[in-house]
């Protein structure tokens, strides 16, 4: 047999090839935005067209425009050109100005080209570097004019750093100015600089004599300041005690291990700014001893206050041996006896309470109900999940439309936006309906002999098994409301709201009457694992 054509399909399938067409996109950029003004982006865009057509290109779309550094290729016109250059059936060539146009980066850049070329069949070409990338010579010419690129930014940077260090050895500051300061010369020349003094440095200079002098705590500073019309807060004036520059001297990161002499106001003397920080250094050696887990209060950390939202610790008042719970934000006052607010949580553990009698029922009660629902977000879960495939087409579909040109980039991006929104939606929704009933009677059983006493296992329980409890019951906290005295949660876990609502239906039925089950999942599951608010007061 001597017809090859009936062995064609069996020969290995060529790698893709370049794009055969004459389709292009223009990308230009400048690497500030004080170059946006002068001819440089137009001069870019009109040797790339010029250049377009004497290759007998066709222009389709034009990226850039504007200023982008190189250094590095995350920048946003530059990564909208791949995305849709990649996203094409039909662009075959990047225009630049210049290999330097595309990246700075190096090797990396090099690579994205080279990507662009072989998984995309899309050719970078350079106006003013005229060479052919498909060729192994001139790959390899296009690979050094990216090495020079980034090569040329090095030099750069290091001549720019070298001069910096310079400056700053002769004790002329370059970064931005510390509070308190202003540069009366701002836009001049470093060695021309003039930073004196201003309003806010005034009130700055009291507050290290407030606090060498009154040893006032930096929340009480930050108060008198803020009073004065100077906001501060205490991690900023932490930064500004530590900071050598009030005293009239220069560290720097550029600069290790050196201590300069500044050109600048000194604020403060420097024996008054070792004085400072001679303060703060003790204050820090002789810290107040707190046990992270103290048994007696088990609901430090997991409790919140209702004014500011904040965690609440806890001490010890040793004259009276009462423990009280605290907000741990300065300034508000909320305080709290724990053994009130022990009694007032013990109270919420109550309303989970059933009795042994009629646990079998219970539990029995409570897979009917969960079951029921687990079928229903099952259900769910179908419907969310077809309409997460239409959307899904409806991206693709306009991906494909714009890829050929049929819809115009502003179109396109505010469509996908849209469906993109609606497909988080849905994926949100789908996390929801997520169910796992394989383990289901085990957990009911062992919700439900917690539920035979809560109490006592709270009260008699170490300090791990009894934060573990509130925890499992409570998974986001409670809430002390000091105006109404009293504790509140907005959220309890599902099988805890579940369980009790069971026993109170089971008790409005006589011993030995048949329970309906299907009649308990109808009166419980119109509100599903939403919890309601249980609340206790004092």
């Amino acid at each position: 047999m001597s017809n090859l054509d009936l062995f064609q399909h069996f020969a290995p399938k060529a790698n893709k090839s370049v794009k055969t067409g004459n389709q292009a996109v223009i990308y230009t950029r400048v690497s500030h935005h004080s170059q946006e003004e002068n001819t440089s982006l137009e001069s870019q865009k009109r040797y790339c067209e010029q250049f377009a057509q004497n290759r007998g290109l066709n222009v389709v779309s034009y990226f850039g425009g504007t200023y982008e550094s190189a250094k590095t290729d995350d920048r946003k016109e530059f990564n909208r050109m791949l995305a849709y250059v990649k996203r094409s059936k039909k662009v075959a060539y990047v225009i630049v100005y210049s290999y330097e146009r595309f990246s700075r980066s190096g090797i990396n850049g090099a690579s994205i080209a080279d990507d662009l070329l072989k998984k995309y069949g899309v050719v970078t070409l350079a106006v003013t570097q005229e060479l052919d990338p498909r060729t192994p010579a001139g790959s390899f010419q296009q690979n050094i004019l990216f090495l020079f690129g980034q090569m040329d930014n090095e030099l750069r940077r290091d001549k720019t750093v070298t001069g910096m260090r310079e400056l700053l050895s002769k004790g002329y500051y370059l970064h931005a100015l510390p509070k308190g300061y202003t540069n009366l010369n701002k836009g001049g020349k470093a060695v021309d600089q003039k930073i004196v003094v201003n309003k806010e440095g005034e009130l700055i200079r009291k507050a290290f004599h407030w606090k060498a002098d009154k040893k006032y705590s930096n929340a009480e500073i930050c108060r008198r300041l803020n009073r004065r019309g100077f906001k501060l807060d205490e991690r900023r004036l932490a930064e500004i005690f530590a900071n050598p520059f009030y005293c009239g001297i220069i560290v720097s990161k550029m600069l290790p291990n050196q201590v300069i002499e500044g050109q600048h106001e000194a604020m403060v003397s420097r024996k008054l700014f070792l004085s400072v920080n001679n303060v703060i250094a003790e204050s820090r050696n002789h810290p107040v001893a707190h046990q992270k887990n103290d048994n007696h209060l088990p609901l430090k950390r997991f409790m919140r206050c209702g004014e500011c939202d904040t965690p609440m610790t806890g001490f010890l008042v040793k004259a009276k041996g009462l423990y009280y719970y605290k907000c741990r934000t300065k300034g508000c006052k909320t305080t709290k006896s724990a053994k009130d607010l022990h009694g007032v949580f013990k109270n919420v553990l109550a309303t989970l309470l059933i009795s042994e009698e009629d646990m079998e029922v219970i539990q029995k009660g409570t897979i009917a109900v969960c079951e029921t629902i687990f079928q229903e977000k099952r259900e769910s879960e179908k419907l969310l999940k077809r309409k997460l495939k239409e959307v899904e087409g409806y991206i693709e579909a306009i991906d494909e439309r714009h890829a050929i040109g049929k819809i115009t980039f502003e179109s396109f991006e505010k469509n996908t936006k849209k469906y993109e929104s609606e497909r988080a939606d849905i994926l949100e929704e789908l996390a929801k309906c997520t169910v796992n009933s394989s383990n289901l009677e085990k957990v009911v059983n062992h919700c439900v002999e917690i539920c035979l006493k809560p109490l006592l296992l709270w009260e008699n329980g170490k300090m791990e098994d009894r934060q573990e409890l509130q925890q499992m019951i409570f998974p986001q906290g409670i809430i002390y409301n000091k105006q109404k005295r009293g504790v509140q949660t907005f959220r309890i876990n599902s099988f805890f709201k579940i369980i009790p609502m069971v026993a109170r239906f089971i008790k409005g039925i006589k011993k030995g009457d048949p329970i309906n089950f299907d009649r308990i999942s109808a009166l419980v599951t119109p509100a599903g694992f939403k919890p309601a608010t249980l609340r206790a007061e004092i």
